[in-house]
């Protein structure tokens, strides 16, 4: 009876071998014992690893590089940026919807760019257009108060349009430096004073200005 009764005792001690080292895994992966699960990256990174056995291939650092690439790509225009389709060669150019200037040499190269103040009237035309009069001094229409360095390029209804200084009115400025970048002008364009002796300097007769929308 005793040779029948060994196997399976045997059998039963086998059983509870393999339920304790399942246990054992089960609990020894809770507790960080087991290593984790390969991730994805891990494995690809093995397969990439130096054949040499040199350190494994960094599989997150092209994948860094090309988020940034794509983010560059997508990343939208600075605010001064060159309007497209305005023009090329030295000239003056007004964005109406932007509210600012760019003085652009021959070679296309920046020289200068601020905020303007232009019309709170459609009163010009996006189009190319060329300087034809220039004051060192003016006066504005209906008391709207003096201006200095007045750079005529269009013809308005009432009035030569151009570029000049903030007017002063009564010993007052009509309005502030921190306005500028919105319109607010009865017709022209408003301008800094450094930023309108700048303008002056820089466009002579015949000199080319492009507005845009």
């Amino acid at each position: 009876m005793s040779r029948h009764r060994a196997p399976r005792r045997r059998s039963r001690a086998w059983l509870s071998l393999v339920a304790v080292l399942a246990t054992g895994a089960v609990v020894g992966a809770g507790v960080g014992l087991v290593p984790p699960q390969v991730t994805p990256a891990a494995i690809s990174g093995s397969l990439d690893s130096d054949p040499g056995g040199g350190a494994p291939a960094t599989v997150a650092e092209p994948v860094l590089v090309r988020a940034s690439a794509a983010q560059a790509v997508m990343a939208p225009l600075p605010s001064d940026a060159v309007p497209a389709d305005s023009g090329q060669g030295r000239r003056i150019v007004f964005s109406q919807e932007r509210q600012r200037v760019w003085l652009i040499a021959a070679d296309e190269a920046v020289e200068r760019t601020y905020l303007v103040s232009g019309s709170v009237y459609d009163n010009l035309d996006p189009g190319s257009y060329s300087v034809f009069s220039r004051s060192e001094q003016a006066w504005g229409i209906d008391d709207s108060g003096t201006m200095r360095h007045f750079v005529r390029f269009a013809r308005g209804p009432r009035a030569a349009i151009g570029f000049h200084d903030i007017p002063v009115s009564d010993g007052k400025a009509v309005q502030t430096e921190d306005e500028l970048g919105q319109p607010l002008s009865h017709g022209c364009i408003r301008q800094r004073s450094e930023d309108a002796v700048a303008l002056w300097e820089f466009a002579p007769l015949g000199t080319s200005v492009v507005v845009v929308a």
